[in-house]
């Protein structure tokens, strides 16, 4: 078994990143507490940097690099919001970074990771943006990779060191995986500072990269088919499956069309604007609360916003997405 990140990793991490990056609101959420009849948190981290959590654990490594692996230059693979992290940290520290992702990523993020200066190269899917990445490093290139990396891994905790700090009321936490770095420093900093918590991972169908693995006792690759680019990583890795299996209570999988009619609920019961890897939280909220009960308390990590308004209307064309209806009310 992987050796886990602790609290205290997480927290030299905290102390590491924070002069650059921001520090995201946890707010209640009235309008999803009455739509879903239990009180609901929100960790707005759609407000972060770029959009997403993601820069947190992208300083955190490159904070750490020697003058050679700067010099080097940094690599990274993506399905979109990492790679416009590590864009945007690496020019904001002066160092050189190359970003490989599929050609189907979203073209906002092809563009951010161009304005910022950072060499974008394309591959036909994933699996090939994998592979071009380990020659890339072989090659000599700084590996930044997106979840298999215990400084990222804890870069990342600092949301949930957050998110536990202020929020100490929570039952449960849902939690979005694509790579499953997120998750794996979320339930770290919740076991250590509120481990009565439990905490769930959402991913969509066809990005089911942590569900297969825990099915199979490890990782394994999986096909890609879903909406959700930002959670499509082709497999997850040793270290993480370690932390999910060992932190996480369930890992749930919810449909691409739920998951827009998820973005359509945040949009209407929020006010706030996310891509599907943070609107599947609503349809997984709702199966959760089926299997805790009326008395839980919600805390959602609402981890990005990196959509364009076309590309929601495309995809509630495709689905007939409708916001979800309330449940019946519940005591709160």
């Amino acid at each position: 078994m992987s050796t886990l990140i602790g609290i205290d990793d997480i927290r030299t991490a905290a102390d590491r990143i924070a002069r650059h990056v921001l520090r995201t609101p946890t707010v209640a959420g009235p309008g999803l507490t009455a739509h879903l009849g239990v009180p609901v948190t929100l960790k707005l981290e759609l407000l972060q940097r770029t959009g997403s959590f993601k820069p947190r654990g992208v300083t955190h490594k490159l904070a750490g690099l020697s003058a050679a692996e700067r010099a080097a230059g940094v690599v990274a693979v993506s399905g979109g919001n990492h790679g416009v992290a590590v864009a945007d940290v690496a020019a904001s520290t002066g160092v050189a970074a190359t970003v490989v992702m599929a050609e189907s990523a979203p073209e906002r993020s092809k563009a951010a990771i161009r304005a910022a200066g950072a060499e974008l190269q394309l591959t036909p899917d994933m699996a090939g943006a994998f592979a071009r990445l380990d020659e890339l490093v072989a090659a000599g290139k700084t590996l930044v990779h997106p979840f298999d990396d215990p400084t990222v891994i804890a870069g990342q905790g600092t949301v949930g060191l957050e998110f536990a700090t202020d929020a100490p009321d929570v039952t449960d936490v849902l939690v979005s995986i694509g790579g499953g770095a997120l998750i794996s420093g979320v339930a770290t900093a919740f076991r250590a500072l509120l481990p009565g918590v439990r905490v769930w991972g959402v991913e969509t169908e066809g990005a089911e990269a942590m569900s297969r693995a825990l099915a199979a006792g490890g990782p394994v690759p999986v096909d890609l088919t879903s909406i959700a680019s930002t959670l499509s990583a082709p497999h997850t890795s040793q270290l993480v499956y370690d932390h999910v299996s060992a932190l996480v209570e369930d890992v749930l999988a919810v449909s691409d069309a739920d998951a827009v009619r998820g973005c359509l609920t945040l949009a209407e019961q929020a006010k706030v604007w996310t891509e599907p890897a943070a609107g599947c939280l609503v349809p997984a909220a709702l199966r959760v609360l089926e299997r805790v009960g009326p008395d839980a308390r919600l805390g959602l990590l609402v981890c990005g916003g990196n959509v364009t308004f076309s590309d929601v209307a495309g995809w509630v064309e495709r689905f007939g997405a409708t916001a979800f209806p309330p449940r019946v009310p519940a005591r709160v």
